[in-house]
């Protein structure tokens, strides 16, 4: 769970290093079609899958959601600090909580009920509305963890059907297909530098999903939960010594409430041995 923190903070600190010159969409394609040669070894199994016309229709819904939330997290990255869109990407398992209850039937006790209170009174401590200016960054990040959380719930229906290779290899390659078009609309032409960049977002990104899956299966999900706050930690120094982003401490209390209130959900569906729901927070990432 070190290992991927850091490269999930590699992910972050590339797109914003990177900057606005190619628009969001076209730089999340690009990331996605750069990552397409690491489904190379995912082929023998896809050549072999029989999906049904249901497990097409959810593939696709997952894509569409995915895609435009990945587009809104490029737009945050290069208009907030990189410490908060640490921070509110946690509030993704927040929602996927609560879509848990609405759509998959999931039982939501008082206890749950509390820390998902408490994960949008930490939302409310980032954002802080009228003590301080609250731009489209903060709005594309509000965005990003509703729909990357209804991602996650359609991943967990799918997971239940066919192999977790399929269901990634699905993901990149509908998201592919989804983003040309919005990438195509408003074209730049990147440069080698530009896209070797955008190259290591996908190596990292990958990296990062491959030992995230090495943890949760060394060790509990309440072990390798509370590990993720070191994100939070890295984002912001990394923000200060590279960028020269000051260190925010409500955006650090914030994430702290937010990252305490997922960690108690994940613990307590551990204790009365529930069927794990919530993603960690790293699997926001793109």
């Amino acid at each position: 769970m070190l290992v991927t923190g850091m490269c999930f903070v590699a992910v972050t600190a590339l797109v914003k290093y990177m900057g606005d010159r190619i628009p969001p969409a076209e730089a999340a394609f690009l990331r996605y079609l750069l990552g397409l040669v690491f489904l190379i070894p995912m082929l023998p199994a896809l050549r072999t899958a029989r999906i049904t016309k249901r497990q097409w229709a959810l593939f696709g819904g997952r894509g569409f959601c995915h895609a435009f939330g990945v587009i809104m997290w490029f737009f945050a990255m290069t208009r907030i600090p990189l410490a908060e869109v640490t921070a509110m990407n946690y509030l993704s398992p927040v929602y996927v909580t609560l879509g848990a209850a609405l759509f998959l039937g999931e039982k939501l006790a008082m206890r749950r009920i509390a820390a998902v209170i408490f994960a949008l009174i930490g939302a409310a401590i980032i954002l802080r509305p009228g003590f301080r200016e609250v731009n489209p960054g903060h709005l594309a990040m509000l965005f990003t963890a509703v729909v990357f959380a209804g991602s996650y719930m359609l991943a967990k229906v799918l997971a239940d059907e066919v192999a977790p290779t399929i269901v990634v290899a699905m993901l990149s390659i509908i998201v592919t297909l989804v983003l040309a078009p919005f990438a195509l609309m408003s074209w730049v032409t990147p440069t080698l530098a530009e896209l070797a960049i955008l190259f290591g977002v996908a190596f990292f990104a990958t990296a990062g999903h491959y030992t995230m899956t090495l943890a949760f299966r060394a060790a509990p999900l309440t072990v390798t939960q509370p590990v993720t706050f070191l994100q939070l930690v890295w984002a912001a120094s990394l923000g200060a010594i590279v960028f020269g982003e000051a260190v925010d401490i409500w955006v650090v209390l914030g994430g702290c409430v937010i990252l305490g209130s997922v960690t108690f959900i994940t613990w307590r569906e551990a204790v009365v041995r529930r069927k794990h729901i919530t993603p960690s927070t790293p699997e926001t990432k793109v």
